[in-house]
Parts: structure tokens; C-alpha cells; sequence
């Protein structure tokens, strides 16, 4: 043993083991505290991350958001207009039911002064309009004073001119409550005036 212990080449392989041996056990206890520190570094950032949230930015995301932005501000625009056009549309529409309103007034009101001889009754008028032709204008205005005018109007629109004339001559110097009849043959010409003119032909 002390033989081994003075050879040189053997001291130099036992200094060279324990160099390593320490090199390695200093190297284990480094690499321990490098890799602690690591790991703690690491959590410190995952921490804040975490808090702070995710602010990775790039310039592909920095573009879409440009993009969203313009197509966000051309939707708002185009709403707009939308909202524009459907204001327009909506008092186009209230114009026209008003006007539609007016129409179906006037037309109603054309309606009932209008008087239109029916296909049905157009046998029977006939026949009356006849027999108060052959009627004296005393007689004749005495049975039209009991009339309607609308029924009046029918039997008249059925005589001849020359006949009718003569009628319209009495009533108006026939008495009535309010005067005479004159007032009464005002409204019945108006009303011939604005008879339909699908009638029978006056016999």
C-alpha cells in the first residue's frame, strides 16, 4: 500500500477522482440551484401573465383589427342609411294611406249622390216613368212630392225631356212647408245630372 502510495501515475489518478468527484458534487449543487431558480422565474411569469392577461400583439392581429374597425364603421354607416330609407318608406306610406282615405271618402260620397237604375227594377221604372207621362204635371207632381228622392230621381231619368219640363214648371209653383217645391227641383236636376247613364231608353 505504501508502495502504491508513492508511485506517482497512482497519486495522479486518485487527485484526478477526487477533481471530478468535487467538480461533480460543486456541478449537482449548481445545477440544483440554477434549476430552482428557473422554476421560480418561471412561475413568477406564468403569475403575472395571468393577472395582467394575454397583451401578445403581432402585426397580422394589429391588421385585423384595422380591418374590423373599417368593416365595423362601414355596417354603422350602412345601418344608417337603412334607418333612413325605412323613415322615407314609413311616411311614403302614411302620405299614401291618407291619401287612399281621402279617395274612399270622396268615393263613397260620389257613390251616394250617384243613382244607378238596377237591372231589376229597370222593367218596373219603365213602366211607372209610362204612366206618369200620360199623367198631368198637377198629378204626377202630386205622387213625386211622396217619393224619395233617389226613387224620384230613377222614374224621371226614364221620361223624356218634354214631359219632365212641365213636371219641374208645377213643383215649382206648387206650395210646400218650407216655400215651394222649387228648392226640391234644384236637388232633383243636380241628382239627373249625376244619374248613371246605363239606363233603359226612355220610352
Amino acid at each position: 500500500m505504501t508502495k502504491l502510495a508513492q508511485n506517482p501515475a497512482f497519486v495522479a489518478v486518485l487527485g484526478l477522482v477526487f477533481g471530478l468527484a468535487a467538480g461533480l458534487g460543486w456541478f449537482w449543487r449548481a445545477g440544483d440551484l440554477l434549476v430552482a431558480h428557473a422554476l421560480a422565474v418561471r412561475a413568477t411569469v406564468a403569475k403575472k401573465e395571468k393577472a395582467q392577461g394575454w397583451d401578445f400583439w403581432t402585426i397580422e392581429i394589429d391588421n385585423l383589427a384595422s380591418e374590423l374597425k373599417g368593416e365595423k364603421e362601414r355596417l354603422r354607416k350602412q345601418s344608417e342609411q337603412l334607418d333612413l330609407r325605412t323613415a322615407r318608406l314609413n311616411a311614403e306610406q302614411q302620405e299614401l294611406d291618407k291619401v287612399r282615405t281621402e279617395l274612399e271618402r270622396m268615393r263613397k260620397e260620389i257613390s251616394s249622390r250617384v243613382i244607378e237604375i238596377g237591372t231589376d227594377e229597370a222593367k218596373n221604372l219603365k213602366t211607372l216613368a209610362t204612366t206618369y207621362s200620360n199623367l198631368s204635371p198637377r198629378a204626377a207632381v202630386a205622387i213625386i212630392k211622396e217619393l224619395d228622392d233617389n226613387t224620384a230621381v230613377k222614374i224621371l231619368s226614364l221620361m223624356k225631356p218634354d214631359t219632365v219640363s212641365p213636371i219641374f214648371e208645377e213643383m215649382s209653383r206648387t206650395a210646400a212647408v218650407d216655400g215651394t217645391l222649387a228648392r226640391r227641383v234644384a236637388a232633383l236636376s243636380e241628382k239627373l245630372r249625376l244619374m248613371k247613364s246605363n239606363k233603359p231608353a226612355a220610352s
